[in-house]
């Protein structure tokens, strides 16, 4: 059974940085495509980064040159970090492999 637990959400600034993580569990992160969206309320969901298995990341254009994915197999988890977060990337994000996401961790930028 794949699960995906994200943490590292939270309240930062406009301009700060944070890091999210996304711990898998039930197969291998280099083996899958690994994404982060966003959603907010009322509003269609959003892809921010993903990794595919070999290794190629693609990003929406708004995050790019801000954010950055990887992961770590040994810890078979995934990252987001990101940087110079704006107050309009509030949202709650989500770590995904088709079909499965994670619950999701609370973003909050505050201008």
């Amino acid at each position: 059974q794949v699960q995906l637990e994200e943490s590292g959400g939270g309240l930062v600034q406009a301009g700060g940085s944070l890091r999210l993580s996304c711990v898998v569990s039930g197969i291998q992160v280099r083996s899958r495509t690994m994404s982060w969206y966003r959603q907010v309320p009322e509003q269609q969901r959003e892809m921010v980064a993903s990794v595919t298995w070999s290794g190629n990341m693609e990003y929406a254009d708004h995050v790019k040159d801000r954010f950055t994915i990887s992961r770590d197999s040994d810890k078979n988890t995934v990252y987001l970090q990101m940087n110079n977060m704006k107050p309009e990337e509030t949202a709650v994000y989500y770590c995904q492999t088709f079909p499965v996401r994670g619950q999701g961790t609370q973003v909050t930028v505050s201008s």
